[in-house]
């Protein structure tokens, strides 16, 4: 079984929590785009973990975890990642953590350039992460950077440094007027954090191949959602790499294999982190007041997120680009206490009604559209089967479902590993 599990919105849907549950399902798990400019949340028997590199299969003993060609890693915050969650009591070693050979390496220059031109742009800035994954996404497709295997042959590595900063200087230096990069600081940063990561790198396209032949069950983890995704999303206000289940297989190495199933990861209101036309956005009170009861807060940045009602419109066309077959449906008890919910069944685009996500550039123009249904007043994250939900909170995932047109299946009551309701 290959399995995908990816993100409706705009991220931050809860898919590290649900990939944190269903893995136990899994015998691999695997990362196969971005890098470390986003995070899960995971909470569970063993405590709370931010992870922003690394599967959150690293979270089960018997799962191995796969960092795919697809990724851009900054190899100083893997390390750093590893370690914090070794300091937790977590396993990591190369027989539960595989490195792609073909993952591209986030360089401290990428994070510079990243910050220097969200400060050039000022007020017109994309709402970046600063973590250096525009910049590294650029320069892999202008063939100039560098491979997580070129660490295991540090002699033709380090010749390649000089030439690579010169070039990169004529950026840096000479563009945005800042101090030039040091080729021997860098040749320093490979060894102090490429070093510790040898032993993992390894061809995972090979090894994802065997697993399969060997009747192993692959899930695909991926990082933000199909709204981030560089061609389908909300461009330009989007990610450098693509976010979409179909090129999970492509992401991961396994070009050759396809997914038998794609869950889709959505919440039961609408959260948006950084820049960029979000149309049924709250502001002030209301946007608070739901901001503050779902820790609507970047687990990668800190930053506060953007909040709104269930927004209809992206979640079905977030849908379509994921080809997702079901749904699990996140923080449905954030919504506890509330007299009615509102939900964005279209948008109004110069007078008139739109129920499919528009191109990226009238979604300022467009205003929601609100259906209203009745709230519920109890604690729901003791809830495991349909029948204990309320019937409003039941009512509210089977409208939500009837409005997508696609099956959810869970359904999130709480952030712990168990708190979740299977639907029928």
């Amino acid at each position: 079984m290959l399995t995908s599990i990816c993100g409706i919105n705009w991220g931050d849907e809860g898919k590290g929590r649900m990939v944190d549950l269903l893995s136990r399902q899994f015998d691999v798990v695997c990362r196969y785009q971005g890098g470390n400019n986003a995070g899960h949340t995971v909470i569970n028997e063993r405590g709370k973990f931010i992870l922003n590199l690394l599967p959150s299969g690293i979270l089960r003993e018997n799962v191995v975890n796969v960092l795919g060609p697809g990724m851009v890693i900054d190899i100083r915050h893997l390390n750093e990642e590893a370690n914090r969650l070794r300091e937790q009591g977590i396993r990591i070693t190369p027989e539960n953590l595989k490195i792609s050979d073909r993952a591209v390496i986030t360089m401290p220059y990428h994070v510079l350039m990243d910050c220097l031109e969200e400060e050039r742009l000022a007020d017109k800035k994309f709402g970046s992460t600063r973590r250096g994954i525009a910049p590294v996404y650029a320069d892999k497709y202008m063939k100039k950077a560098f491979r997580i295997g070129e660490l295991l042959n540090p002699e033709l590595l380090y010749s390649r440094v000089k030439e690579i900063v010169e070039w990169k200087n004529l950026t840096v230096e000479k563009g945005y007027g800042h101090a030039p990069v040091s080729a021997e600081e860098i040749v320093e940063y490979f060894k102090k954090y490429g070093e510790p990561l040898k032993d993992y790198v390894c061809d995972t396209g090979l090894y994802l191949n065997e697993a399969n032949k060997a009747g192993k069950n692959i899930m695909f983890e991926a990082q933000l959602g199909a709204l981030r995704d560089i061609d389908f999303g909300i461009y330009p206000y989007t990610s450098s790499s693509s976010t979409i289940a179909a090129y999970a297989p492509i992401g991961a190495g396994v070009p050759n294999l396809k997914l038998t199933n794609s869950i889709g990861i959505m919440k039961a209101y609408s959260s948006c982190v950084g820049e960029g036309p979000f149309t049924a956005e709250y502001f002030g009170e209301a946007a608070e007041t739901l901001r503050a009861a779902g820790g609507e807060y970047g687990a990668a940045t800190g930053r506060p997120r953007r909040v709104g009602p269930f927004d209809v419109v992206a979640s079905r066309y977030g849908i379509r680009c994921q080809g997702a077959d079901e749904i699990a449906l996140t923080k449905l008890d954030v919504l506890s206490g509330y007299e009615e919910i509102e939900i964005c069944t279209a948008y109004e685009l110069d007078g008139k009604l739109v129920r499919e996500f528009p191109f990226p550039d009238v979604l300022d123009r467009c205003k929601p559209v609100f259906e209203k249904v009745k709230g519920w007043h109890c604690d729901i994250s003791h809830c495991k089967k349909p029948e204990d939900l309320p019937k409003e909170a039941l009512d509210y995932v089977k409208r939500i479902e009837e409005l997508c047109e696609c099956k959810i299946t869970y359904v999130s009551v709480g952030a712990e590993r168990e708190a979740y309701v299977k639907m029928n």
